[in-house]
């Protein structure tokens, strides 16, 4: 008889354990009902994901045509300049940031106890998915972070199996900046099908190609941001070097989608096939070979 009495408990603390499991989703903490966002890509992240209510705030880098591609949709929310004071009178219940957001406000906020969740820049597809989970578990809202998901490779799978032009692309920019290997950019123009001579030259992340590394690369298409600065610049010389003219002549300017490719979201999909399209097209146009 006195073997029964640990089996009883056994069972009683099986019991328990059940009972506790299937009232975890009941016990978990409530979903944040006033969210902060003070950096670019949380914001985009954040306006997709977040429900009716939950996001009050977005970064005033939300506004910007040259930096967010959900302009339009910033406007619904208080804009916040990334100050601690001014992010604490909000009174946030979660502060979305990102790992290059201001560090005096991410310290300053924790210190005060408030709950501030960073998110590191996206340089693959792959973490464009995990980033966009995370939010949905942060917001409580997982289910429209798996629809987003989902939708993101759906989107890749028909990068994918559209046939692959082969081209190679330059990004090129400001002070003769590319784009190398481990870059979100870079990711782009291989889900588009292109090959990166930012990345055959060698450039991890982002980098500065000489003009005559440019030339003997010869890129089929040269991608690059808005020239217009609204007043001559230094750091836009390189654009009317009378060399690179006669390059970009040879080859097929592309203008980038620049807010599609700062952020990784779903719309970044949208500049994968900007270029995938705009590289059929001047294939086309070229008869399908370089002159």
């Amino acid at each position: 008889m006195t073997g029964g009495r640990p089996v009883r408990a056994i069972r009683v603390l099986a019991l328990l354990a059940a009972a506790l499991a299937w009232a975890a989703p009941v016990l978990a903490a409530p979903a944040p009902q006033r969210v902060v966002s003070i950096n670019v890509c949380t914001d985009q992240l954040a306006m997709l994901i977040a429900g009716e209510g939950q996001l009050h705030s977005v970064s005033v880098l939300a506004s910007d045509p040259n930096s967010s591609t959900m302009t339009g949709e910033a406007k619904a929310f208080a804009v916040n300049h990334a100050l601690a004071e001014e992010i604490f009178l909000m009174k946030p219940d979660l502060v979305l940031a990102g790992t290059f957001s201001s560090r005096a406000t991410v310290g300053l906020l924790r210190s005060l106890g408030v709950q501030v969740e960073e998110f590191a820049p996206s340089r693959s597809f792959d973490d464009i998915r995990t980033n966009i989970l995370r939010v949905g578990a942060l917001l409580g809202q997982d289910e429209r972070a798996r629809e987003l998901a989902a939708a993101l490779d759906a989107g890749l799978a028909d990068l994918a199996a559209a046939p692959r032009s082969g081209r190679s692309i330059a990004l090129y920019d400001a002070n003769s900046y590319t784009a190398g290997k481990g870059t979100l950019a870079g990711e782009i123009f291989r889900a588009a099908g292109l090959v990166n001579v930012g990345e055959a030259l060698g450039v991890t992340g982002s980098g500065r190609v000489p003009l005559e590394m440019l030339i003997v690369a010869r890129p089929d298409i040269i991608a690059s941001s808005s020239r217009d600065y609204g007043a001559p610049a230094l750091a836009q010389e390189n654009f009317v070097h009378p060399a690179f003219a006669a390059l970009e002549a040879l080859s097929q300017p592309v203008s980038a989608p620049t807010p599609n490719m700062i952020c990784g979201a779903p719309f970044t999909l949208e500049a994968a096939f900007l270029l995938q399209r705009a590289a059929v097209q001047g294939k086309a146009g070229q008869g399908g070979a370089r002159p």
